[in-house]
């Protein structure tokens, strides 16, 4: 994955529906403040900063360290991948299913902000010290 270099603020504003385009506002200026990176698009991804992952099994890339997209059914967040030990603890989120190394949120009003903050900033911080249990992570941007 890279970056497209897209206009962040013409994508965020031609989402739908509008509480997903609230939400996306919502999730840029946390991202920013979390991370202290602006934001930039990877396709309909709104990614903060990048880093390089390889498993062990040989299969690498290259992803944003925090990012989210506003789809139509719900705001994906991206979060350290689930396999690692100190994975963020969600439970006192507020309604959220999960995915692999997502968070699928339908509206930003009815979960906890500075839980999901909380999330964010340890995921960052354990990808950014590279001190994850499941990949080799280099942080590129």
């Amino acid at each position: 994955m890279k970056p497209t270099g897209g206009d962040v603020a013409a994508f965020v504003a031609a989402v739908t529906p509008a509480v997903r385009r609230r939400d996306a506002e919502t999730m840029i200026a946390m991202m920013s403040e979390v991370s202290g990176r602006e934001p930039v698009l990877w396709g309909t991804i709104v990614g903060f900063g990048s880093y390089h992952y390889r498993y062990p099994t040989g299969t690498e890339g290259d992803v944003p360290l925090l990012g989210f997209s506003p789809r139509r059914q719900a705001t994906t967040v991206y979060l350290l991948d689930p396999r690692d030990s100190a994975a963020p603890d969600l439970s006192k989120l507020g309604p959220h299913t999960t995915g692999a190394s997502c968070v699928y949120l339908k509206d930003l009003a009815d979960i906890d902000l500075d839980v999901l903050r909380a999330a964010l900033t340890q995921s960052l911080a354990r990808l950014t010290s590279g001190a994850v249990d499941y990949a080799e992570i280099t942080v590129t941007g």
